[in-house]
């Protein structure tokens, strides 16, 4: 990695660097780039990911359905045209 390249993210981080410190992060952030692209050459697999166990999804399939009748819940709360009533809000 270029000076001019770690002089410039130094200043979006409002960064004061030394003479030997962007020396040294040319140094570091280059041997990092180097590592990174070690990874571009690691072979494949197409068959699993990470986990060794294949996880699979298994949903069950819902039917809709009312448990509760409305106007059996309605009928004991105090209600304006089917709408519930709360607190006022001062």
């Amino acid at each position: 990695m270029d000076v001019k390249t770690v002089q410039d993210v130094a200043k979006f981080a409002h960064l004061a660097l030394t003479d030997e410190e962007l020396e040294k992060y040319c140094k570091d952030l280059g041997d990092i780039l180097s590592y990174f692209e070690l990874l571009n050459e690691a072979p494949g697999c197409d068959e699993r990911g990470v986990n060794p166990i294949k996880v699979e999804d298994i949903t069950r399939e819902d039917e809709p359905k009312v448990i509760y009748d409305a106007d059996q819940l309605l009928r004991e709360m105090d209600t304006y045209d089917r709408y519930v009533r709360g607190p006022r809000l001062s």
